[in-house]
């Protein structure tokens, strides 16, 4: 083989010996922390750039050719091709900051980058690097000790929102969509202290949905209270808008029973064929009857029915939509405070979902239609529809209002903020350093 020749010892177990030992280099000690200081500082000021007021959007290529256009830290190192192994320590830094907080991706990676520049000064006067890190861990502490310090708390309110207006805006500064900053800052908000559970201090993120459509401008950006859905009527002659919606939320086909067993049924003559076909027919009234029965004017359905049950639907004056996907009947049962009927048999009229208004919006001249539930008796569900110009943008704004979203969700849970624009940072570094004099 290349590498090296096969031997065998006494038990006949075979072993190779390698060639070339002596040539191949290995990187130890201090060559070794080098290389990998070296590999997290080229991440770091990769991301360097994007940060703050005037920091610069990095483009990414993946490769089948799809542009990213981002400024967020934790979406450029994801899609960055990282080799090195304390590189890749760096993205998960990231992501983890991305998970936990939402915001601030670029600024840890730059932090840590920063502190590893320090460190390879250090090493070079010989300090060992256990050393080095205690001494972090200390400033950490002091660091941190002064941050409480100096923090100021105001309190969640949701009368008044500026001071959390305000917050979002910083998070939005450095991003594409700063020149609507302030509309964004307010649907963030908003959402937020829609869903905010004040007593348990808590926000499910689950209940807040962006969605994009591409078209109209950045400020065409709304919040809805309550769900919207990429689909339309099944019917095109089925009214637009309903008024005081009454849903009824089904996850079952909405068809007439099929033999569940291999049986087959032997049809003869022309006069079983119509049979059948009345059975069919007569089963579907039925169906439609035994919804209208409940008083519901509106049904979701998970799966597709036949044009026949459509046009049937439409002779009963029911609207319906079909192929409604899992999550979002999740949302629309949260949201009109309905329950998910499985089977057919069980629909009463308690468990009908009810909305102030749903109606069906189109775009533009791709005949593109959305359905919008809003009004809802439970309105803890909302959406953020966002508008934008092509795709990328659209992406990008869904990450900076992620942003935003977990800065509003940490300040309901923990409402102190400090100053921004490296005020705090500056004051931390003083404090550190006159605690280093001592």
């Amino acid at each position: 083989s290349a590498m090296g020749t096969l031997a065998f010892d006494e038990y006949g177990r075979p072993f190779l010996i390698l060639k070339d030992q002596e040539r191949k280099t290995r990187l130890m000690g201090l060559e070794a922390l080098k290389s990998h200081i070296m590999a997290a500082k080229a991440v770091a000021s990769t991301l360097r750039t994007s940060l703050g007021p005037n920091g610069l959007d990095k483009m990414m290529v993946d490769k089948d050719g799809e542009v990213t256009v981002t400024n967020d830290g934790a979406t450029i190192l994801n899609m960055m091709d990282v080799d090195h192994q304390i590189a890749k320590l760096m993205v998960e830094l990231s992501k983890s900051q991305d998970d936990e907080i939402g915001d601030g991706t670029t600024g840890v990676v730059v932090l840590a980058g920063a502190l590893l520049e320090q460190a390879e000064q250090l090493l070079d006067r010989g300090i060992h690097p256990i050393r080095i890190a205690d001494g972090y861990e200390q400033a950490a502490r002091i660091a941190i000790e002064h941050l409480d310090k100096i923090s100021d708390s105001f309190p969640v309110d949701p009368q008044n929102i500026e001071p959390l207006i305000q917050t979002a805006k910083t998070t939005l500064g450095s991003k594409v969509v700063n020149r609507c900053h302030r509309q964004m800052a307010e649907i963030a908000v908003n959402a937020v202290l829609t869903v905010a559970d004040m007593e348990r201090k808590d926000v499910d993120f689950e209940l807040i949905k962006v969605q994009g459509k591409v078209g109209g401008r950045l400020e065409d950006t709304q919040l809805v209270k309550g769900v919207i859905v990429d689909k339309d009527f099944s019917h095109p002659q089925m009214p637009k808008e309903l008024k005081d919606a009454k849903i009824a939320i089904l996850t079952c086909p909405f068809e007439p029973p099929k033999p569940k067993t291999k049986h087959k049924l032997d049809v003869t003559s022309v006069e079983d064929y119509k049979a059948l076909q009345k059975y069919e027919k007569d089963k579907f009234e039925e169906m439609v009857k035994q919804i209208k029965d409940t008083g519901a004017n509106l049904a979701i359905c998970q799966w597709g029915f036949d044009d026949e049950a459509n046009h049937l639907l439409l002779q009963n004056e029911l609207p319906a939509v079909r192929w409604v996907g899992g999550p979002e009947i999740e949302l629309i049962a949260i949201a009109t405070g309905g329950r998910i009927v499985p089977r057919f048999c069980e629909l009463t009229a308690e468990k009908l979902g009810f909305a102030g208004i749903v109606r069906e919006i189109s775009f533009g001249t791709t005949k593109d239609r959305m359905l919008v539930i809003e009004q809802c008796q439970n309105s803890r569900a909302v959406t953020i529809f966002i508008r934008g110009g092509n795709k990328m943008i659209i992406e990008e704004a869904k990450r900076s209002l992620h942003d935003a979203l977990c800065v509003i969700r940490n300040l309901v849970r923990d409402n102190r903020i400090v100053y921004g624009g490296g005020a705090a940072e500056i004051s931390c570094a003083l404090a550190v350093s006159e605690a280093a004099d001592k």
